[in-house]
């Protein structure tokens, strides 16, 4: 596919000064939440805090997944395979220009956004162990129509507008108002869940052991390595970058808005500068803490800049990067410009090298982040089997973390930084990684805990904004006659549980500091478990049980969800391994009023026939995928159907009908008789009301005067509207009669 045929071509480009007229941040705030949003914010003092960019209102995407390419072209869409670099490299020389105008200024025009790590693998041949559980782009860069670059040391700012073929370049005075139209965001944010790693602290020590051991085998001399950390986090994302960046301001932060996630990254690290055939690469290795007081602090900095172990890092590093230049430098001109420069933060003191060179006469941009990317400062070395080791010893796809940010313009110049100390929030949750290199005399333990140090600017903050925020280590399950941290339960994958699906679950309400219906979900839990599967039903105290867990993870005066798994071990005969499990979580209702408002529900296109249906089985995937069916379409809870085509049940939920003073219910030959069925049909039965069951077909819902979902969580809510199509205009809504009968305070 010849995309080339569909770029606009770039005339000229309009400068205007914009001097004490705008507030770049202020700018950024408000299109924040605008696809495309790229903003590199630089602070300090440092000698690479020069700029701050600002990218909004994007006429080209470039997105990667692997070979897949993905352009967005002012909103006509291409997806081809093709190499990523062969992409880049055809829109850098397409848009290449010379200029001489405003030599001063580092980027005037060009592409601004992120590599992920991942994309290693488009360079090297190299396995694949962890979980890709993101599925986010290897690369995606955005080319914006309005640019403001700011100097940070005289405060000029400049608009700069690419002026296409065939069309007028808006005015000065026209972007402005364009600006001043936009809303300022004036929101907050929380993370009012616990911070969670994905290593164990045990696991992360056997692991830099593991490392270690390879390095007396021969196989590297270092290696970096890193754990992640993910928490819920809901609101502005843009607040949260703001406020680290007055934490703890550093050069190269980073905010990019995406269409399904963001980006933060407040990284003090330089990974390539390029401008004109000049390249340099600043790599980290050694960090101390701050100290508390100036005696403390010195000593501190003292230590870092005397450390062997760090002096070792560096050096190993330096060479590394040397050697990767030498693939596009010219001879002789690569040269260690400053070599373990302490560079002071607010928290903590880094080890830096500056290493130049000049690039080859054939050589650009692109040429160059392929010879270099990933860094060997967040790799190892050698890099190869660093990488290697990483894919080995890590469990999830890094994505951005330890790729790089930045810009690539069409004259040529570069700035990227070496994406560490970067968040991404994705589906309400923040997650983020911390590592450090790992050399023949690490400890272990030290090892550990400076991932801490490194990672401690976020998990302040968190903390600081976090009422609610926890240690890993406190967050609760029971399982199989013990209190356990999330982290720390297992399940022994030759169970028939879990090879086949063979167990049972029920989901239970904590509201008012009580546990709802919990004796009639007991006994449908053990009539089921007998009448599957024959094998003796655990007589536990399933009350107390409960209780503790609510208390241990602190939700006693929240509403909350409790889940009991039961599941088929090995052994069908004594002695029994049945596998007990109990989880416990917040729960947050799915409508804040129902008095006044009612759930959005669509019919599933599939019919299910099973007699599982009956049972609240671990066979749960057929009502998993019309859950997602539903969410995706935009509704919250999907209507199954019987194989006949008449309604049976919800995803989650059991359905219930009126018509004036009479309730039907669905007749099914497969269904699963909820605990809160049984409450609403006595409670009407006690009103008066005849109770009748029979076949119902989608079309006759909109003759009712109300059709009502109930299940143990929700109660009772009524439906607003089936399929966009039936609406209902409840103004006595009998649900909410059910509802504040049970659940009122």
């Amino acid at each position: 596919m010849k995309f080339k045929d569909h770029l606009p071509k770039i005339i000229d480009l309009k400068i205007y000064e914009l001097n004490n007229e705008i507030n770049l941040t202020d700018i950024a705030n408000r299109f924040s939440k605008q696809e495309g949003t790229v903003f590199l914010l630089s602070g300090g003092v440092h000698d690479c805090s020069k700029y701050n960019i600002l990218g909004i209102d994007p006429w080209l995407k470039i997105k990667t997944k692997s070979k897949q390419i993905t352009l967005d072209i002012n909103k006509k869409y291409f997806t081809f395979y093709q190499s990523p670099f062969v992409v880049l490299k055809k829109i850098i020389k397409y848009y290449k220009f010379d200029t001489n105008k405003h030599r001063d200024v580092n980027f005037l025009c060009g592409l601004m956004g992120y590599i992920s790590y991942d994309l290693k693998d488009e360079i090297e041949d190299l396995p694949s162990y962890c979980i890709d559980d993101l599925n986010l782009p290897d690369i995606l860069f955005y080319c914006h129509k309005l640019l403001f670059v700011e100097n940070i040391n005289t405060k000029d700012i400049k608009l700069i507008i690419p002026q296409f073929e065939g069309e007028a370049a808006p005015s000065k005075r026209d972007i402005l108002d364009f600006i001043e139209k936009k809303e300022f965001i004036d929101e907050g944010y929380s993370t009012n869940r616990i911070l969670q790693s994905n290593f164990e602290k045990q696991e992360y020590m056997e692991a830099v052991e593991k490392i270690k051991d390879y390095i007396v085998r021969g196989h590297v001399y270092q290696v970096n390595m890193s754990q992640r950390f993910v928490c819920s986090f809901t609101g502005n994302g843009f607040s949260l970058f703001l406020d680290l960046f007055n934490l703890n301001p550093a050069p190269f932060f980073a905010y990019i808005k995406a269409e399904d996630h963001e980006i933060i990254s407040t990284s003090p690290e330089r990974f390539l500068h390029q401008k004109g055939k000049y390249v340099e690469t600043r790599p980290i290795k050694g960090t101390r803490p701050r100290g508390k007081t100036d005696k403390e602090d010195k000593e501190l900095e003292n230590e870092l800049k005397n450390s062997i172990k760090d002096d070792a890092e560096l050096s190993m590093i330096v060479d590394l990067l040397r050697n990767d230049l030498g693939k596009v430098c010219k001879a002789g001109s690569i040269k260690v410009s400053e070599h373990k420069r302490i560079e002071k933060y607010k928290n903590v003191f880094h080890l830096v090298s500056i290493v130049t060179g000049e690039l080859n006469e054939d050589s650009d941009s692109i040429d160059l982040i392929k010879a270099t990317f990933p860094g060997g400062s967040i790799t190892g070395c050698p890099k190869i089997r660093s990488m290697e080791i990483i894919e080995e010893l890590e469990k999830n796809k890094r994505h951005i973390y330890t790729g790089s940010i930045g810009y690539i313009s069409f004259h040529n110049t570069m700035d990227l930084s070496i994406a560490i100390r970067t968040s991404t929030i994705i589906n309400n949750k923040l997650i983020f990684s911390v590592g450090g290199a790992v050399v023949f005399d690490s400890d272990p333990l030290l090892e550990y805990e400076e991932t801490l140090h490194k990672g401690q600017s976020f998990i302040k903050l968190l903390k600081k904004y976090n009422k609610s925020y926890k240690n890993p280590n406190e967050n609760f399950l029971w399982i199989n006659g013990s209190f356990k941290n999330n982290t720390q339960a297992k399940i022994d994958i030759n169970t028939l549980v879990f090879q086949y699906g063979a167990g049972l679950f029920e989901t239970i309400l904590w509201a008012n500091k009580k546990i709802y219906f919990l004796e009639e979900h007991i006994n449908r839990l053990k009539n089921s478990w007998i009448d599957l599967f024959n094998l003796p039903f655990p007589e536990l105290t399933f009350k107390d049980i409960i209780l503790e867990l609510i208390y241990k993870n602190k939700l006693d005066e929240k509403m909350a969800a409790i889940k009991i798994i039961m599941g088929v071990g090995k052994n069908l005969s004594p002695p029994y391994d049945t596998q007990v499990i109990l989880t416990t979580r917040e729960y947050v209702p799915r409508i804040k009023n129902p008095q006044k408002q009612g759930l959005k529900v669509g019919i599933f296109p599939q019919k299910r026939q099973t007699p599982l249906a009956s049972h609240k089985s671990l066979n749960y995937l057929f009502y998993l995928k019309a859950k997602q069916w539903a969410e995706s379409t935009g509704y919250q809870e999907a209507i199954i159907l019987n194989p006949d085509g008449s309604i049976s049940e919800g995803n989650s939920t059991n359905i219930v009908c009126r018509k004036d003073k009479k309730i039907y219910l669905p007749e099914s030959d497969n269904f699963l008789q909820g605990i809160m069925l049984t409450k609403v049909v006595k409670f009407l039965k006690d009103m008066g009301l005849d109770i009748t069951t029979k076949k119902i077909y989608p079309e006759e819902l909109s003759g009712f005067d109300e059709v009502i979902m109930t299940n143990s969580l929700i109660g009772a809510l009524s439906i607003d509207t089936i399929d966009n199509k039936v609406t209902f205009n409840n103004k006595e809504k009998i649900s909410f009669m059910i509802y504040n009968h049970f659940f009122a305070h």
